[in-house]
């Protein structure tokens, strides 16, 4: 699969598969994190590859209700970061989310030419998740990704997560939030 090929494929599907993710596609994500661009080469971003039954199990617990779908992934990456682990150059141009996003986006493309599903929450507790796993306190628990492959039952999902799974969400048009040459011209 080509970059932009992933790039239109990828979706954050809800209809997981329970099936294990095999250790080589376990492993080539873990390469397409490592390999991400940072500033300065910092590498700020800790990745935690839940993948035992124990592990994911745990993490299911500090998942509220409107994420009950990602109950039926084998396997949840948890994502954190410590602003003191990256650049800081003022105005608050504090680096460490932004390499972390640049880190998990990279993820979420391999993820799609591999052929299951990598998708991003904000929807968890933090602070279950930072216990269970024994994350330190200066780290921000930044996202969980949740990693399965795209089966057919939906039946934990509501029914707006049901219309969302049929249909790509619609993109907000160009003009809107992409310029160019000022931030008072529209990329047109």
């Amino acid at each position: 699969m080509e970059v932009a090929e992933a790039i239109d494929y990828r979706r954050a599907l809800r209809a997981l598969d329970t099936r294990v993710i095999e250790d080589n596609k376990v492993n080539a994500l873990v390469e397409a994190a490592r390999l991400s661009a940072s500033c300065f080469n910092n590498q700020p971003w800790r990745f935690v590859f839940c993948t035992s039954p124990e592990s994911v199990n745990v993490l299911r617990t500090a998942l509220p209700k409107g994420n009950a779908w990602a109950t039926r992934a084998p396997m949840i990456v948890v994502v954190s970061a410590a602003e003191k682990d990256d650049c800081q150059l003022g105005e608050r141009r504090d680096y460490f989310l932004f390499d972390c996003g640049l880190s998990v986006g990279q993820m979420l493309l391999r993820a799609t030419e591999l052929g299951f599903v990598a998708h991003p929450i904000a929807g968890y507790d933090s602070v279950k998740v930072r216990a269970a796993l024994g994350i330190p306190e200066e780290y921000v628990v930044i996202t969980l990704i949740i990693c399965g492959y795209h089966g057919q039952d939906d039946s934990l999902l509501s029914d707006k997560q049901k219309a969302v799974e049929a249909v790509r969400p619609e993109r907000k048009p160009i003009p809107d939030n992409i310029y160019r040459d000022s931030w008072n011209r529209p990329f047109e």
